[in-house]
């Protein structure tokens, strides 16, 4: 058999094959992954759809197995863009339980091998109570891949043909240089770092507290800041009479400095006698402290000698609350019979210039003024340079009548044209 024919006949049932495949298929044909290829290893019945957003998701292609701990529970189902993230569609086993906040990265088998979907559970304590359920979406805070070959092998070629390799042996040769018979020094360096970051990790809730007051004092005073800024602006007129009185401030500072050291001078000197003084008050004071409430009722017990102040509440209507009225007039008292004696305008009217006192220069402008339009000889001596007409003031010249005045203990009265202050002065009509 020639070899054409055998072409012919190995190529025919594949042909056949192609277009049963179309047909049971439907219309769409996307290519090769459409192909009804052997190892899907997940039935899409048998299993729940989950969907990732991945910011790289270069090399995953459909068919892209799913693993969870390195062991085949899935397989991706589609990829396309959405936006400028790649959108990954895959399948998960429906025995596979997994929680809702499942991590989700692209790894790679080797070194050169093929790329697939790792479903990564969280740490302990952090998983969530949900379950990966079909439908559910991990948004791409939840996704991640792993460095490229290619990256790697560029970094390294960075590090060793521009980097700081070169560097080392420099950097080596100074840090022994720098070492070279400190080494007790930078022991004891190490170990007081060493005590002092234990001393900040203990006071580490001390710390973060008075953060956390800064914060809040730093908050207080964003919101005042309107307040703050207008007592700012109100401080500048103030600054500003301080400025003109910096010489009488800087003076009076100095006086109070001289102040201060007179009165060290004082106080060094005194401080003896001081210290006697208030020893020889000790007991006076003791004493006074040992009376305690006795003193002030013995006090208010003074005020009504010889009964205390409630014995005027013991008999009333009889002698023992009794008050006494006293009404006293010298002229009554002093004078001769059907004479009256003199007050001090009389005595000052009918004293010569040469023999007024000390008694009538004392007098007050009104007195005076009285005194000079009665005895015109007086008015140089006592009036000079006063106006006539000036009244005497009420307090001191009473009625024509005679005038007395009383208390209830007692007190002293006058008569004649002065009353009021000339009646204590003994005047008299």
């Amino acid at each position: 058999m020639r070899p054409s024919s055998l072409l012919r006949r190995l190529t025919a049932p594949l042909v056949l094959l192609l277009a049963a495949s179309v047909l049971f298929s439907g219309c769409k044909f996307d290519g090769a992954y459409d192909l009804p290829l052997p190892g899907n290893k997940v039935d899409a019945d048998d299993a729940y759809r989950v969907s990732a957003d991945f910011a790289d998701a270069l090399n995953v292609v459909p068919r892209t197995a799913v693993m969870v701990d390195d062991v085949v529970v899935g397989q991706v189902t589609d990829v396309e863009r959405v936006g400028w993230r790649a959108r990954v569609k895959f399948v998960v086993r429906k025995d596979i339980s997994l929680p809702e906040n499942v991590q989700v990265d692209v790894r790679q088998t080797s070194l050169l091998g093929e790329k697939y979907i790792a479903l990564v559970e969280p740490a302990k304590g952090s998983a969530s109570s949900k379950r990966l359920s079909d439908g559910d979406f991990i948004p791409i805070s939840r996704t991640g891949r792993n460095p490229e070959v290619e990256e790697v092998l560029g970094a390294l070629s960075m590090l060793l043909s521009g980097g700081g390799i070169a560097q080392l042996k420099t950097i080596s040769v100074e840090m022994n240089n720098m070492l070279n018979g400190r080494q007790d020094q930078a022991r004891h360096l190490l170990g007081n770092l060493e005590r002092m970051v234990a001393a900040l990790d203990d006071q580490k809730s001390d710390i973060i507290a008075a953060m956390d007051s800064i914060n809040r004092l730093t908050a207080t005073l964003v919101k005042e800041k309107d307040t703050i800024g207008a007592a700012i602006d109100a401080m500048g007129p103030a600054l500003k009479v301080l400025n003109r009185q910096h010489a009488s401030l800087m003076r009076m500072l100095r006086q109070l400095d001289t102040l201060g050291v007179v009165g060290t001078r004082v106080i060094h000197a005194s401080k003896d006698d001081v210290v006697a003084s208030l020893k020889h008050l000790q007991p006076t004071l003791t004493r006074l402290s040992d009376a305690g409430n006795s003193l002030p009722r013995g006090l208010s017990l003074m005020a009504s000698f010889p009964f205390p102040k409630e014995a005027a509440n013991i008999a009333r209507g009889d002698y023992a609350n009794a008050l006494f009225h006293v009404d006293l007039d010298l002229n009554k008292i002093i004078k001769s019979p059907g004479d009256n004696l003199p007050d001090v305008i009389n005595l000052c009217t009918n004293a010569l210039p040469d023999q007024i006192g000390a008694v009538c220069k004392g007098l007050d402008d009104a007195t005076k003024q009285l005194i000079c339009n009665q005895n015109k000889a007086l008015k140089d001596v006592l009036c000079t340079g006063q106006s006539g007409g000036v009244g005497l003031p009420n307090f001191f010249l009473g009625p024509a009548t005679t005038g007395k005045s009383s208390g209830s203990s007692g007190g002293s009265g006058g008569s004649g044209t002065t009353g009021g202050l000339g009646g204590l002065l003994g005047g008299g009509g």
